[in-house]
């Protein structure tokens, strides 16, 4: 007869899997707990318990992989920037689509979970000097990526003058939508707001 599992049963994996395995996939878990957590409960409700028991594994098993929050925290700045990144890279695999769908796509990623739980650790920045280093360097990094990126889509020709700008000002639009969708769901002005921009765009880059 089945029942709710405790820690220690969810932290114990079953032999044949290697125990290099079984440790990636521990570590992985509370990454993933701890970028879901900040999303939902900012940087003050983000314990190293709180995130273990997210992750469906001990505080001690926690600790074995992070022994401190600013450790944990400082890794889950890099899987944030990572799966960032990693969003853009799929979002059009087979090519560019039609530049609504790209600027669609992007706010997109400005107001979903991986955009929401990087702002909490901006701000967790702000006042914990051990992550500051790291979440400036890693957003310069995706900032650089994003840019790259949305040039790439929008078949933007950034030799010519006023493009780049062009470009860096609609995702700085962006964001501030991603800002906005924290206190409210956006989505019906949001949608206007992108219909508007791609055919400013249209209009600047063509």
């Amino acid at each position: 007869m089945g029942g709710v599992s405790t820690t220690a049963e969810r932290d114990r994996v079953p032999d044949r899997v290697p125990k290099q395995d079984r440790s990636r996939a521990t570590r992985q878990r509370l990454l993933e707990a701890a970028v879901a957590c900040l999303a939902e409960h900012g940087w003050a409700g983000s314990t190293v318990a709180v995130v273990a028991e997210r992750a469906g594994v001990s505080r001690g098993a926690a600790q074995h992989h992070f022994p401190t929050r600013e450790d944990l925290f400082t890794a889950a700045v890099e899987y944030v920037a990572e799966e960032r990144s990693s969003a853009l890279r799929d979002l059009f695999p087979d090519g560019a689509a039609d530049r609504r769908a790209v600027v669609a796509a992007l706010v997109d990623l400005y107001t979903g979970p991986l955009f929401r739980a990087a702002l909490h650790l901006w701000v967790a920045a702000s006042n914990e000097d051990q992550l500051r280093t790291r979440v400036t360097e890693l957003e310069a990094r995706v900032g650089r990526e994003t840019h790259r990126i949305a040039v790439e889509l929008l078949g933007a020709d950034e030799s010519r003058p006023g493009v780049r700008e062009t470009v860096q000002g609609f995702l700085d639009m962006a964001r501030g939508l991603g800002l906005a969708n924290l206190l409210t769901d956006d989505t019906a002005r949001r949608a206007r707001v992108v219909t508007q921009w791609a055919a400013l765009l249209d209009a600047a880059l063509t």
